[in-house]
Protein backbone atom coordinates (compact mmCIF):
# COMPACT_ATOMS: atom_id res chain seq x y z
CA UNK A 1 0.00 0.00 0.00
CA UNK A 2 1.14 3.44 -0.90
CA UNK A 3 -0.14 4.87 2.20
CA UNK A 4 -1.77 4.06 4.88
CA UNK A 5 -5.57 4.21 5.47
CA UNK A 6 -4.66 6.46 8.83
CA UNK A 7 -2.89 8.99 6.94
CA UNK A 8 -5.72 8.86 3.67
CA UNK A 9 -7.80 9.31 6.66
CA UNK A 10 -5.60 12.82 7.70
CA UNK A 11 -5.57 13.98 4.30
CA UNK A 12 -9.05 14.47 4.18
CA UNK A 13 -8.84 17.04 7.16
CA UNK A 14 -10.65 14.12 9.38
CA UNK A 15 -13.93 14.14 6.68
CA UNK A 16 -13.20 10.43 6.23
CA UNK A 17 -12.27 8.19 9.49
CA UNK A 18 -9.62 5.09 8.67
CA UNK A 19 -12.75 3.24 8.85
CA UNK A 20 -14.54 4.43 5.78
CA UNK A 21 -11.80 3.58 3.86
CA UNK A 22 -11.37 0.05 4.88
CA UNK A 23 -15.06 0.11 4.52
CA UNK A 24 -14.84 1.48 1.02
CA UNK A 25 -12.02 -1.57 0.47
CA UNK A 26 -14.58 -4.41 1.38
CA UNK A 27 -17.76 -3.39 -0.30
CA UNK A 28 -15.13 -3.21 -3.29
CA UNK A 29 -13.91 -6.60 -2.70
CA UNK A 30 -17.28 -8.28 -1.77
CA UNK A 31 -19.94 -6.67 -4.65
CA UNK A 32 -16.87 -6.28 -7.27
CA UNK A 33 -18.30 -3.10 -8.72
CA UNK A 34 -18.86 0.88 -7.52
CA UNK A 35 -21.47 2.40 -9.02
CA UNK A 36 -21.61 6.49 -8.66
CA UNK A 37 -25.47 6.12 -9.76
CA UNK A 38 -26.30 3.77 -6.98
CA UNK A 39 -27.01 5.66 -3.74
CA UNK A 40 -26.16 3.24 -1.06
CA UNK A 41 -22.43 2.65 -3.06
CA UNK A 42 -22.02 6.81 -3.95
CA UNK A 43 -19.46 7.39 -1.10
CA UNK A 44 -17.58 4.11 -0.66
CA UNK A 45 -17.49 5.22 -4.72
CA UNK A 46 -15.93 8.05 -4.22
CA UNK A 47 -13.36 7.92 -1.99
CA UNK A 48 -12.06 4.91 -4.19
CA UNK A 49 -11.62 7.18 -7.27
CA UNK A 50 -10.24 9.94 -5.28
CA UNK A 51 -7.41 7.73 -3.80
CA UNK A 52 -7.90 5.35 -6.85
CA UNK A 53 -3.90 4.90 -7.26
CA UNK A 54 -3.61 3.53 -2.57
CA UNK A 55 -7.20 1.25 -3.48
CA UNK A 56 -5.03 -0.05 -6.45
CA UNK A 57 -1.70 -0.91 -4.18
CA UNK A 58 -3.61 -2.27 -1.43
CA UNK A 59 -5.63 -4.70 -3.24
CA UNK A 60 -2.87 -5.70 -5.40
CA UNK A 61 -1.02 -8.17 -3.14
CA UNK A 62 -4.69 -9.77 -3.03
CA UNK A 63 -4.73 -10.19 -6.48
CA UNK A 64 -7.09 -7.77 -7.35
CA UNK A 65 -6.83 -5.06 -10.09
CA UNK A 66 -8.93 -2.37 -10.21
CA UNK A 67 -10.54 -0.01 -13.88
CA UNK A 68 -12.60 2.51 -13.82
CA UNK A 69 -14.94 4.25 -16.28
CA UNK A 70 -14.82 7.20 -16.00
CA UNK A 71 -17.84 8.06 -18.39
CA UNK A 72 -20.11 6.01 -16.48
CA UNK A 73 -18.37 6.47 -13.12
CA UNK A 74 -17.37 3.47 -11.95
CA UNK A 75 -14.80 0.73 -10.67
CA UNK A 76 -14.68 -2.85 -10.75
CA UNK A 77 -12.46 -4.76 -8.64
CA UNK A 78 -11.05 -7.77 -11.04
CA UNK A 79 -9.55 -11.19 -9.80
CA UNK A 80 -6.19 -11.32 -11.62
CA UNK A 81 -6.86 -15.03 -11.66
CA UNK A 82 -9.43 -17.29 -13.28
CA UNK A 83 -10.76 -19.77 -10.65
CA UNK A 84 -13.19 -17.49 -8.55
CA UNK A 85 -16.30 -18.80 -7.38
CA UNK A 86 -18.30 -21.81 -8.84
CA UNK A 87 -20.54 -20.46 -11.67
CA UNK A 88 -23.41 -22.87 -12.66
CA UNK A 89 -24.12 -23.49 -16.40
CA UNK A 90 -27.48 -21.92 -16.52
CA UNK A 91 -25.86 -19.22 -14.91
CA UNK A 92 -22.84 -18.55 -17.43
CA UNK A 93 -25.49 -18.92 -20.43
CA UNK A 94 -27.83 -16.33 -18.88
CA UNK A 95 -24.61 -14.10 -18.69
CA UNK A 96 -23.54 -14.29 -21.61
CA UNK A 97 -26.97 -13.80 -23.17
CA UNK A 98 -27.18 -10.31 -21.30
CA UNK A 99 -23.47 -9.28 -22.73
CA UNK A 100 -24.46 -10.24 -25.83
CA UNK A 101 -27.79 -7.88 -25.53
CA UNK A 102 -25.84 -5.04 -23.92
CA UNK A 103 -23.04 -5.03 -26.76
CA UNK A 104 -26.19 -4.76 -29.27
CA UNK A 105 -27.64 -2.38 -27.92
CA UNK A 106 -24.47 -0.67 -27.19
CA UNK A 107 -24.46 -0.41 -31.22
CA UNK A 108 -27.84 0.70 -31.53
CA UNK A 109 -27.32 3.58 -29.15
CA UNK A 110 -29.83 2.20 -26.77
CA UNK A 111 -28.15 3.14 -23.29
CA UNK A 112 -29.31 4.91 -20.25
CA UNK A 113 -27.96 7.54 -18.63
CA UNK A 114 -25.79 6.23 -16.71
CA UNK A 115 -24.63 3.14 -18.73
CA UNK A 116 -27.68 0.44 -18.06
CA UNK A 117 -29.37 -1.32 -20.80
CA UNK A 118 -33.07 -2.55 -20.05
CA UNK A 119 -33.57 -5.97 -21.70
CA UNK A 120 -37.48 -6.75 -21.89
CA UNK A 121 -38.63 -10.13 -21.07
CA UNK A 122 -40.03 -11.02 -24.42
CA UNK A 123 -36.91 -9.87 -26.11
CA UNK A 124 -34.50 -12.56 -23.99
CA UNK A 125 -37.44 -14.88 -24.36
CA UNK A 126 -36.48 -14.71 -28.27
CA UNK A 127 -32.91 -14.22 -28.01
CA UNK A 128 -32.43 -16.90 -25.54
CA UNK A 129 -33.10 -19.99 -27.44
CA UNK A 130 -31.55 -18.64 -30.31
CA UNK A 131 -27.90 -18.03 -28.67
CA UNK A 132 -28.04 -21.10 -26.65
CA UNK A 133 -30.09 -23.83 -28.05
CA UNK A 134 -32.04 -23.87 -25.06
CA UNK A 135 -35.55 -22.56 -23.45
CA UNK A 136 -35.43 -19.82 -21.01
CA UNK A 137 -35.46 -20.87 -17.38
CA UNK A 138 -39.33 -20.40 -16.17
CA UNK A 139 -39.97 -17.22 -14.63
CA UNK A 140 -39.22 -18.43 -11.29
CA UNK A 141 -36.41 -19.70 -11.92
CA UNK A 142 -34.84 -16.77 -14.12
CA UNK A 143 -35.22 -14.98 -10.68
CA UNK A 144 -33.28 -17.23 -8.92
CA UNK A 145 -30.65 -16.44 -11.24
CA UNK A 146 -30.84 -13.18 -11.58
CA UNK A 147 -30.40 -12.70 -7.78
CA UNK A 148 -26.86 -14.83 -8.38
CA UNK A 149 -26.02 -12.46 -10.52
CA UNK A 150 -27.40 -9.15 -9.32
CA UNK A 151 -24.40 -10.36 -6.19
CA UNK A 152 -21.93 -9.67 -8.58
CA UNK A 153 -22.86 -6.26 -10.09
CA UNK A 154 -24.31 -7.76 -13.40
CA UNK A 155 -28.09 -7.00 -13.75
CA UNK A 156 -30.87 -5.60 -11.64
CA UNK A 157 -34.41 -6.25 -12.32
CA UNK A 158 -37.00 -3.23 -12.18
CA UNK A 159 -40.74 -4.57 -11.15
CA UNK A 160 -43.56 -3.60 -14.34
CA UNK A 161 -46.66 -1.43 -13.86
CA UNK A 162 -49.59 -3.79 -12.85
CA UNK A 163 -50.93 -3.16 -16.51
CA UNK A 164 -47.91 -4.89 -18.05
CA UNK A 165 -48.25 -8.41 -19.27
CA UNK A 166 -44.21 -9.14 -17.86
CA UNK A 167 -43.80 -8.75 -14.27
CA UNK A 168 -40.39 -7.43 -14.28
CA UNK A 169 -37.79 -5.97 -16.52
CA UNK A 170 -33.87 -6.25 -16.70
CA UNK A 171 -31.25 -3.41 -16.20
CA UNK A 172 -27.90 -4.77 -17.61
CA UNK A 173 -25.32 -2.86 -15.58
CA UNK A 174 -22.45 -1.48 -17.63
CA UNK A 175 -19.77 -3.05 -15.93
CA UNK A 176 -20.50 -6.33 -17.37
CA UNK A 177 -18.31 -5.43 -20.43
CA UNK A 178 -15.38 -5.11 -17.96
CA UNK A 179 -16.23 -8.56 -15.69
CA UNK A 180 -17.93 -10.34 -18.82
CA UNK A 181 -14.90 -11.30 -21.06
CA UNK A 182 -12.77 -14.36 -22.32
CA UNK A 183 -13.09 -15.86 -18.97
CA UNK A 184 -16.47 -16.86 -19.06
CA UNK A 185 -16.28 -18.13 -21.87
CA UNK A 186 -13.85 -20.60 -20.48
CA UNK A 187 -16.44 -21.14 -18.13
CA UNK A 188 -18.21 -22.65 -20.79
CA UNK A 189 -16.19 -24.98 -22.33
CA UNK A 190 -14.90 -26.19 -18.64
CA UNK A 191 -18.81 -27.25 -18.13
CA UNK A 192 -18.68 -28.54 -21.87
CA UNK A 193 -16.28 -30.84 -20.74
CA UNK A 194 -17.87 -31.34 -17.77
CA UNK A 195 -21.32 -32.73 -19.46
CA UNK A 196 -21.18 -36.09 -19.42
CA UNK A 197 -17.68 -36.80 -20.12
CA UNK A 198 -16.28 -37.06 -23.39
CA UNK A 199 -19.64 -37.92 -24.90
CA UNK A 200 -19.80 -35.97 -28.26
CA UNK A 201 -23.30 -37.36 -28.70
CA UNK A 202 -24.72 -35.80 -26.39
CA UNK A 203 -27.66 -33.30 -27.49
CA UNK A 204 -27.11 -30.86 -24.77
CA UNK A 205 -23.34 -30.88 -25.04
CA UNK A 206 -23.59 -29.94 -28.92
CA UNK A 207 -26.50 -27.10 -27.86
CA UNK A 208 -23.75 -25.25 -25.29
CA UNK A 209 -21.27 -25.84 -28.37
CA UNK A 210 -23.38 -24.23 -30.59
CA UNK A 211 -24.27 -21.16 -27.71
CA UNK A 212 -20.02 -21.22 -27.12
CA UNK A 213 -20.46 -20.32 -31.14
CA UNK A 214 -23.17 -17.56 -31.45
CA UNK A 215 -21.31 -15.19 -27.98
CA UNK A 216 -17.88 -16.78 -29.19
CA UNK A 217 -17.37 -13.34 -30.77
CA UNK A 218 -17.72 -11.52 -26.96
CA UNK A 219 -14.78 -9.02 -26.19
CA UNK A 220 -12.53 -9.61 -23.43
Amino acid sequence: MKRSWATLSQLTNGVHTPQDFERAAYRLVTEQVLYSSDRRSRTAYHLVESWYDDFSAALEPLGIRLERNAHYRYVVALPSHAEGVAVTLDETLLVLVLRQRYDEAMRQGMVEEDGDVIVELPELQEAYPVLTGRQMPEIGALRILLRALRRWSLCRTEDCEPDDPQPFRILVRPAIVEIIGAQWLQRLDQHNRDDDGEDAGDPDRMEVEDAQQEVGDVPA
